[in-house]
């Protein structure tokens, strides 16, 4: 251990935030001298960060916002001095950023400055990059600004879908760097590397609206669209009027009028695009469970020749 041990503020929620906060925990390099987190919602579960930072027996906190003063004057008096921000939506202002000795410093999983905004690991996959990774940097007033501490770089497999992106490479890294995050503030002097604001793209947030597909698109296009949406939003069509959701499926070679299905097997069903075909393994109808693709193709009473999509 390099430097001094800190005394951090650990904001975050979720899974990710709690197994940051685990991380740093674990390791007791530094000292948590509490955690952040959003309010409670009515009818929804604790969040898992919360339930985890009682068991710890560590001060949690739930403000709406950061506006008012007693809410800053209230983070002062933990005497921190670093806040590390894991997963985080909502807005904290420079007065409460600046308050630790040290700063802020927060979590984003993707290359800033490409795709800042909430959706960061669809819009790659969606976009066709083959490559993506996290960020930690200094937050400012503006979305995903600021200068960058560190950067990971991970491949974008041709098959990759938001589970094999976020949860088998993006997330499983992220968190063991929380640590390296840790040590450098500690050694002192940590990086400052300046986004390149020319370069960067913001993307909204992604949900059902862009999930629908065209099947006469390019089959790149649409394959892209239905692996960068599984599991959510989940791409979808339309099937004699009712919704579709598409999931798992893989990219097939083969020519034919777009849109039409040119085979059903126990694989699943095969539909045609703009330059090869997309076969479907596994779909949720309108009103029912996730199901292999070729069970609903017999219940639906589909045939050769149908078309998706009107």
């Amino acid at each position: 251990m390099t430097g001094k041990p800190m005394r951090i503020v650990v904001m975050g929620q979720q899974a990710f935030g709690k197994d940051a906060l685990a991380k740093i925990l674990d390791a007791g390099a530094d000292e948590v001298v509490a955690v952040y987190c959003e309010p409670d919602r009515e009818g929804k579960p604790v969040d898992p960060i919360k339930e985890f930072a009682l068991e710890q027996g560590l001060p949690v906190k739930q403000p709406a916002h950061f506006k008012d003063q007693e809410t800053l004057d209230e983070l002062a008096t933990f005497n921190a001095d670093l806040m590390v921000m894991a997963y985080v939506n909502v807005f904290v202002p420079e007065a409460a950023r600046d308050t630790p000795t040290r700063g802020s410093i927060c979590f984003h999983p993707s290359l800033l400055p490409l795709y800042r905004g909430p959706s960061a690991v669809n819009w790659p996959i969606i976009m066709g990059d083959t490559k993506s990774g996290f960020s930690w940097f200094y937050p400012t007033d503006g979305l995903d600004e600021g200068d960058v501490l560190l950067q990971w770089v991970c491949d974008i497999a041709p098959d990759d879908t938001v589970i094999d992106l976020y949860f088998k490479k993006i997330y499983p890294a992220a968190i063991d760097s929380v640590l390296e995050v840790c040590d450098l503030f500690r050694a002192g002097n940590p990086p400052h590397s300046e986004q390149d604001e020319s370069a960067a793209t913001y993307e909204r947030r992604c949900v059902k609206k862009h999930a629908k597909i065209d099947w006469n698109k390019p089959v790149k296009q649409v394959y892209d669209l239905i692996r960068g949406t599984n599991p959510a939003p989940g791409a979808w069509t339309l099937h004699e009027g009712g919704e579709l959701g598409i999931y798992d499926s893989a990219r097939v070679p083969g020519d034919g009028i777009s849109s039409r299905i040119m085979e059903i097997s126990d694989g699943g069903v095969t539909v045609q695009c703009v330059g090869g075909r997309i076969q479907i393994k596994r779909v949720k109808p309108a009103g029912g469970g996730k199901q292999a693709a070729a069970d609903w193709a017999r219940s639906a009473g589909l045939t050769i020749g149908d078309t998706l999509g009107g």
